[in-house]
């Protein structure tokens, strides 16, 4: 560490005293002790007699008169925010001038050259071509061993590998999918650093699939399957390309369903999922959707009161189950259910709404009667002509329907 330095002593000089030789013994002691060395000892010498320096003024030392009428600002110069303004002046210059420069020679944009054609192509060029999950078609351009190459008007072709080129197996490529053939697939995956995207005919047929046996299922039809396995559960079939189970307890012979294999079955649907993808089946309750086939709304149909619960009647209609319920019983005022029809009772009654997708029939009584109550009054009579009744009864629902609608 550097040695402490004294601060040096000044001498002042007053501007109307002459200025006067410091003594050396002041001079040596305003130098710090670690810069002076000792001198070695002298012969006595007389004192010099002081020399007058004449005397000077500030003006003298210093040239003032260029600073007359200067601030502090002045001398300190611009802060930073001016510099800053000064700087951005300068630049709105520039641009003023580069504007009336660019005003004295203005051009239209059809001074340019502008090919619109060109221009739109060119966005549709590299414009990405198949998202996830879209339908597209194209043209078979080139086949490999392991997929098919399909234009569908990227930069870069489609790939379908083979296992995706349809549902089942396929032997023969080329045969399937000849050069210039027009398909139609589902993008499973979108393009790559190359632009190119995959594929899948098979994808778009299970898609389709899916949907044509839900509306299988909410029409209420009976559909034929083939059974084409078994387990301890049950069987196993084909429906539209789609693998089914029909359960033991849904088949009318559970007990050798191993003697069902090659054979062909109707059922009708327990449950249809393609999230999970869960196609479940019931041969017997094909049974039960094969008379929904038969019936239609305003079709008078007869049967028996086999349960009565405290809002309506269930009528077995020969193997289904319809619902009479208690508003629709009579148009006269119903003290119970068991005033006009008991269990065991055979009735006739109009089918008002049918829903097959959950099984579900809608009768109704009191459109056969002619006032209102009269099937509290005379019942048999109404069953009598319920016949000729129905065809009145047709009318008024179609005109209800005409009125919802």
């Amino acid at each position: 560490m550097a040695p402490l330095r004294k601060p040096p002593q000044v001498l002042m000089i007053r501007k109307d005293q002459p200025a006067v030789a410091a003594p050396e013994s002041v001079v040596a002691s305003a130098e710090p002790e670690s810069v002076r060395t000792p001198e070695p000892p002298a012969a006595a010498a007389p004192a010099p007699s002081p020399v007058r320096t004449p005397a000077r003024n500030d003006d003298d030392l210093f040239d003032l008169g260029g600073m007359e009428g200067l601030t502090m600002a002045d001398l300190l110069g611009p802060d930073s925010s001016q510099q800053q303004q000064s700087r951005r002046s300068s630049s709105a210059k520039q641009a003023g001038s580069a504007d009336q420069a660019g005003s004295a020679s203005a051009r239209s944009v059809d001074d340019f050259d502008f090919d619109e054609e060109a221009f739109l192509a060119a966005l549709d060029e590299h414009e990405p071509h198949g998202t996830t999950g879209e339908v597209v078609r194209g043209t078979v351009i080139g086949l490999e061993s392991d997929g098919v190459y399909v234009d569908i008007g990227g930069k870069a072709p489609g790939f379908m590998p083979k296992t995706e080129c349809g549902l089942g197996v396929i032997t023969n490529l080329k045969e399937r999918f000849p050069k210039g053939l027009e398909v139609e697939v589902l993008v499973t995956r979108e393009q790559n650093a190359d632009g190119m995207v995959t594929i899948s005919a098979r994808a778009l047929a299970l898609r389709q699939s899916w949907e044509k046996v839900r509306a299988l299922e909410k029409e209420g039809k009976v559909v034929q399957v083939k059974v084409n396995g078994f387990n301890r559960g049950g069987v196993t079939c084909d429906l539209e390309g789609l693998r089914g189970f029909i359960p033991r307890s849904q088949l009318q012979e559970g007990e050798n369903h191993e003697a069902l294999v090659g054979k062909t079955l109707g059922a009708a649907f327990l449950e249809v999922n393609p999230e999970t993808r869960k196609l479940v089946l019931s041969e017997k309750r094909a049974a039960t959707a094969a008379l929904f086939q038969n019936l239609e709304v305003g079709q008078l149909v007869e049967g028996q009161v086999v349960s009565i619960k405290p809002y309506g009647l269930f009528v077995d209609l020969g193997g289904v189950s319809g619902l009479l319920h208690q508003s629709a019983i009579t148009g006269g005022q119903l003290r119970e259910l068991r005033e006009v029809f008991g269990q065991g009772d055979r009735l006739k009654a109009l089918i008002t709404e049918l829903d097959p997708g959950r099984g579900r029939i809608a009768l109704n009584t009191a459109l056969l009667e002619g006032q209102p109550g009269e099937l509290l009054i005379d019942k048999d009579k109404v069953m009598d002509e319920a016949t000729d009744r129905a065809n009145r009864a047709r009318s008024v629902l179609r005109q209800q329907e005409q009125q919802a609608g």
